[in-house]
């Protein structure tokens, strides 16, 4: 009688240690998930999703770096990159102290990029200068969408500065017409930003052209010019030269 009283005390006992470690182990099951959703152990899903996370961070990163925001179109020791204008009567073109020098010819003497540039969406930025003569030390030609047109930067006789052509008419008459007095042998910072709704433009600190093209015609003006498309640089009867030449793409807007 008492050997079996015992036995079912000892069975009470061992239901009851075994009760506990039970709950000792829902207790353990519940604090590794905890972890494992605040991100301490290192084996589990949720730190894998974090490292692949992690991993695709660092390949964005890594093509941003791969893929500079600014481009440097002219490095100031060479052509490369750029190919002389077959212009008729054109000057000769050298690169000397870091700029890029074309000098006066019969009409036309200039450049062309022969890299692909953007045809929206982009920024160009440069110096330009008149060395000597008297008109246009910057007709820079470039794209906008599926045309092409120029920034005039010193013509018909020095000062007239604008875009050729909107609507068929040229920089001397058309809505982006200003006059500017250069001097020869000073130095101006030209910007032009091309988007999908604007041209504009920029001599030093001052705008010089800020227009709406999506309901107009954007051309080059017959003629010559139009071997400086899609991109590139001419001076006409005069000597020009520039430096520091960068593109930036924008974001869409």
């Amino acid at each position: 009688m008492d050997g079996r009283v015992g036995f079912g005390e000892m069975e009470k006992v061992m239901k009851r240690e075994l009760s506990v470690l039970a709950v000792l182990l829902m207790g353990a099951v519940c604090i590794w998930t905890a972890g494992c959703k605040g991100g301490g152990n290192a084996g589990c899903s949720c730190r894998k999703k974090a490292v692949a996370q992690e991993g695709q961070a660092t390949t964005k990163a890594a093509a941003n770096v791969a893929e500079p925001e600014e481009q440097v179109l002219f490095d100031g020791t060479s052509l490369k990159g750029w190919k002389i204008t077959d212009f008729a009567g054109k000057g000769e073109v050298l690169v000397k102290d870091g700029q890029l020098i074309m000098k006066e010819g019969n009409m036309f003497t200039g450049v062309n990029y022969t890299n692909p540039v953007p045809t929206v969406n982009y920024e160009v930025n440069f110096d330009a200068c008149r060395l000597a003569g008297s008109d246009f030390f910057c007709g820079f030609t470039f794209p906008v969408s599926n045309s092409w047109c120029s920034l005039i930067v010193g013509g018909w006789g020095g000062g007239v500065v604008g875009i050729s052509s909107i609507n068929g008419a040229d920089a001397s008459e058309n809505e982006t017409t200003k006059y500017v007095t250069f001097n020869n042998g000073q130095w101006y910072h030209i910007r032009v930003r091309v988007t999908s709704k604007k041209i504009e433009a920029w001599i030093d600190n001052d705008k010089m052209v800020d227009v709406d093209w999506t309901d107009k015609k954007i051309s080059c003006r017959p003629g010559e010019i139009e071997e400086s498309r899609p991109f590139g640089i001419a001076t006409w009867g005069t000597t020009g030269a520039i430096r520091d030449m960068t593109l930036r793409r924008l974001k869409a807007d």
